[in-house]
């Protein structure tokens, strides 16, 4: 099938490569002219294993393409994917001018054959029916069309553009969203009107949804496929976050209190996740979720509640506890260094997550921020934003950080290290040899990543977040 994809950000461009991989012939657009020209040359704007070698296959089999031409999108596509951002505005509503500029669009180039236009973007609950109403409002801005003049000079007349609107929204973790893309727990296709939209949808994602694309699983079985209405597609990628987000702050809580009462959250965590009903993922305690989506869609969702009258106090609350684990960090520092002012604090690690290159809302720019107010001198190390910092613009959250180029550096000096990501290789450190480097040999573990005995026996103090401390 001939597909394209609007936008190149996160889910636009993984989207595309992954369409490509199980054999459509896949068009995307952008209208910045130099990521175009850095994908066409193979080369991925983000940070997703796997995403630069797939999207180089793709592009040398003839399956993928990219161009900033809306309108080479538009003809080429019998799918079209709205693929572009939606931030948050400072209300916590969504900013959805790049939607309704892709829409209008969309209607001034449609011309001809049906069409499907994908809402995959996180859009607000209502979207799909506004949608429709943008692109019809592109086909009436469009330029007028020459009327074609038929045998005996009769004028006949151009048929309407035909279309329908989806809603698919994506599931995908940042760091594994090839594999969330090719193996999805679930598809949600939302609906109002047309089946015709719907089975082109499923022919789509068939190769997805009975596992015959190159290298699948043949073994498990067919993907769950819900079908909806628009608005309830619309709602369940909000919700699905929103619990997540919310499942994070329960077990945050917990820690909190488990740390006064002397109990070891890893241990709760570990008896309650054997429970069938509630499950073991994102019981992991910590300094809290961030990233792109959660604090967005939950933003977003309190929003839509108080729209029509109703305060989502358990969204806010989740919210609260969140933000408030950042300062617990603080706390602890204070509790073990006393006045911080003059120290110098070590971050291991920056992104929101390990395995992606995303600073979007990651709790380590929430803690620079605290120690900066309180005078402490902050230095970082990460191991995919130091290698890019000569390459990128800095965040503008660094603008004082120290940045190392490895863990030794980073140590060097330190009054104590905080652990931020938990990436990999850094369970693999001489920490013995970190702690001859530090001032003060005090290590904060907002992940429960490490192990505490071995850090221990490196002579390092180790704190943990909700267990006891060696």
């Amino acid at each position: 099938m001939k597909v394209c994809a609007i936008g190149t950000g996160y889910v636009g461009l993984v989207t595309g490569v992954c369409l490509a991989h199980i054999g459509h012939e896949v068009l995307c657009v952008d209208n910045n002219p130099a990521k175009i020209q850095m994908m066409q040359a193979g080369k991925s704007p983000i940070h997703e294993p796997g995403l630069a070698e797939m999207m180089q296959v793709a592009i040398d089999a003839g399956k993928l393409q990219f161009t900033t031409d809306l309108a080479a999108g538009v003809k080429h596509g019998e799918i079209l994917f709205i693929a572009v951002g939606t931030p948050p505005l400072p209300d916590g509503s969504s900013d959805t001018q790049y939607v309704e500029a892709v829409a209008r669009g969309i209607g001034q180039h449609l011309n001809g054959g049906y069409k499907v236009i994908v809402n995959k973007s996180t859009v607000p609950i209502g979207s799909g029916d506004w949608v429709r109403m943008l692109v019809l409002d592109g086909v009436k801005e469009r330029a007028p069309q020459p009327v074609l003049v038929g045998a005996g000079g009769v004028a006949v007349s151009r048929s309407e553009p035909r279309f329908d609107v989806v809603s698919n929204p994506e599931f995908l973790r940042e760091g594994s969203a090839i594999y969330d893309t090719l193996n999805p727990d679930r598809i949600v296709l939302g609906g109002n009107s047309s089946q015709r939209a719907i089975d082109l949808m499923l022919e789509l994602y068939a190769p997805i949804i009975e596992r015959k694309y190159a290298n699948a699983d043949a073994y498990r079985p067919p993907v769950n496929v819900l079908v909806t209405d628009l608005g309830s597609a619309e709602m369940i990628k909000y919700a699905a976050n929103a619990f997540l987000a919310t499942k994070i702050s329960f077990i945050n809580e917990i820690a909190n209190i488990c740390e006064r009462v002397g109990a070891d959250v890893t241990q709760v965590s570990k008896g309650i996740g054997l429970d069938s009903r509630i499950g073991n993922k994102f019981l992991n305690a910590g300094i809290g979720w961030g990233g792109s989506c959660f604090p967005k869609d939950l933003a977003a969702l309190i929003h839509t509640g108080a729209d029509y009258g109703y305060e989502a106090q358990l969204l806010k609350a989740t919210v609260s506890v969140n933000q408030r684990q950042r300062a617990l960090v603080v706390e602890k520092l204070q509790q073990y260094l006393k006045i911080l002012k003059g120290k110098t604090i070590g971050l291991l690690g920056l992104t929101f997550k390990p395995d992606t290159d995303d600073l979007r809302d990651a709790p380590a720019l929430d803690l620079i921020g605290m120690l900066g107010k309180l005078g402490a001198k902050v230095k970082a190390y990460d191991p995919i934003i130091c290698d890019q910092s000569n390459l990128l613009p800095p965040h503008p959250g660094l603008g004082n950080v120290g940045m190392c180029e490895n863990p030794e550096q980073l140590a060097t000096g330190c009054d104590a290290i905080i652990l931020m990501t938990e990436w990999q290789q850094f369970q693999d450190l001489n920490y013995s040899e970190l702690a001859e480097l530090m001032r003060v040999p005090l290590i904060i573990d907002c992940r429960n990543f490490l192990s505490p005995q071995a850090i221990s026996d490196a002579g390092l103090k180790w704190v943990g977040m909700g267990v006891p401390s060696l």
